[in-house]
């Protein structure tokens, strides 16, 4: 009898432990936070890839109207300047629609969002496409602008959320070479086929690279249901921080000279250097193979240097500005110098990472808005040096301008490693 009664109490008690386990395990897989599959080298390699598709399409659509902007104003009956009111409206749709839909799309899960993003931007394009006249094609334009930081912004935190700490820097600079690719090989696609068919077809062709990239969104970038989504109004709270806007200010100043140079780069070689205009899209070939580099150099000197890659590009960048109106006499110097002004791309990448780290709670808003600070850099760059050849210094006067504007970033750069510098010492002296 003694024996009976104790087995069976040794068996409830093992069918209590059974069920404890089953219930914890339950709780677990359904409630708890928990960590994403670790992914194949093949699987985000196919995600990478299907990101910078995206990063394609929306890099050939914004550089896609400076290529065409004789054939736009002839098929519009307008002149190239007013084109050049188009250029301007892309990039406020950009510097407005980065904060605004990336506060929107704060609850919904990055996959989600990815898709809606490309999908405007394929409306939006096919839309440009179809414009009967000039104030249409611009309010397309301003729409089209809108997704382009977000989406940016979101491609990289999703691919930094899927690899190693040490490998971000790298992870989001193979997502950003989709835009680099744009100005090698987009934009002069995209300008060759609006001359030889129509400019129409150019802004058509956008449209359908954004298709193909949601396609290989839905097929390729898992969803990651343990992803955190923010509040709206706690992403805003959040991003209200100095480091922040000092990273803003970073790109908006420090980049500003390549635009300043880049933008005038084409009446350069016509009236300084003396050759005829086949050679300008070789030059511009030569800017984007410039980015392309240091879009791959800005990733490794993040994960190796972290935030002081920043200010080692800014330093790099004033010396090649201050360098360039000496290069513009010749055309193999100013081929040379094209490309070393292209590599000043490698301040993205790491900039876009650090944001990512100085804004917790508001990451989503921290990476569109780099962006927006980029086509910040856009408008000031053009600007400045349009005023400066305008009061007689010179087409070359471009790169002493974007030395200036270097100059003003790597301040704001100085300011911002101080203060990180500062408040780790405090974290130091604590532990």
């Amino acid at each position: 009898m003694a024996h009976s009664i104790n087995h069976q109490t040794i068996f409830t008690g093992r069918a209590r432990v059974h069920w404890v386990k089953f219930v914890v395990l339950l709780y677990a897989k359904h409630f708890m936070p928990q960590e994403q599959p670790k992914l194949s080298k093949t699987a985000m390699w196919m995600i990478e890839i299907a990101l910078a598709i995206g990063g394609f399409g929306i890099g050939t659509g914004e550089f896609a109207t400076m290529g065409l902007m004789p054939s736009i104003a002839a098929g519009l009956g307008v002149n190239e300047p007013q084109v050049g009111h188009v250029i301007s409206a892309y990039a406020l749709g950009v510097v407005i629609g980065a904060p605004l839909l990336a506060i929107a799309g704060a609850r919904l899960f990055h996959r989600h969002l990815l898709l809606l993003l490309m999908g405007f931007y394929a409306l939006a394009n096919i839309a440009s496409a179809f414009a009967p006249n000039y104030e249409s094609l611009m309010a397309m334009r301003f729409i089209a602008g809108l997704p382009h930081g977000t989406y940016f912004g979101v491609a990289a935190l999703v691919v930094a959320s899927l690899v190693p700490p040490s490998q971000r820097g790298k992870a989001v600079s193979r997502v950003m070479i989709g835009l680099t690719l744009a100005v090698l090989i987009g934009n002069p696609l995209a300008t060759w086929l609006g001359q030889s068919i129509s400019w129409r077809y150019a802004f058509a062709l956008v449209g359908a690279i954004s298709v193909l990239s949601i396609v290989l969104i839905l097929i390729f970038v898992p969803l990651n249901k343990q992803q955190v989504r923010n509040n709206p109004l706690h992403e805003i709270k959040a991003f209200n921080r100095l480091q922040v806007w000092l990273a803003l200010l970073i790109g908006a100043t420090g980049f500003a000279g390549v635009f300043a140079v880049f933008s005038y780069l084409a009446p350069t070689i016509l009236h300084v250097t003396g050759q005829s205009k086949m050679w300008i899209p070789i030059a511009m070939a030569a800017f984007g193979l410039g980015g392309f580099t240091g879009n791959i150099a800005g990733g490794w000197l993040f994960d190796k240097y972290q935030f002081k890659a920043v200010g080692g590009v800014l330093l790099w960048s004033i010396f090649i500005l201050l360098l360039y109106p000496q290069a513009t006499s010749e055309l193999w110097s100013i081929l040379l110098a094209a490309f070393l002004v292209g590599t000043v791309v490698a301040v993205s990448p790491p900039l876009q990472t650090h944001l990512m780290d100085v804004a917790p709670g508001a990451q989503t808003l921290a990476a569109a808005s780099h962006h927006a600070a980029f086509n910040t850099a856009n408008a000031i760059g053009p600007l400045l040096g349009g005023l400066a050849i305008s009061t007689g210094f010179g087409w070359s006067s471009t790169g002493y301008v974007g030395a200036a504007t270097a100059a003003v970033g790597l301040m704001f750069f100085m300011i911002a490693l101080r203060l990180q510098n500062k408040k780790a010492s405090k974290v130091n002296v604590r532990a």
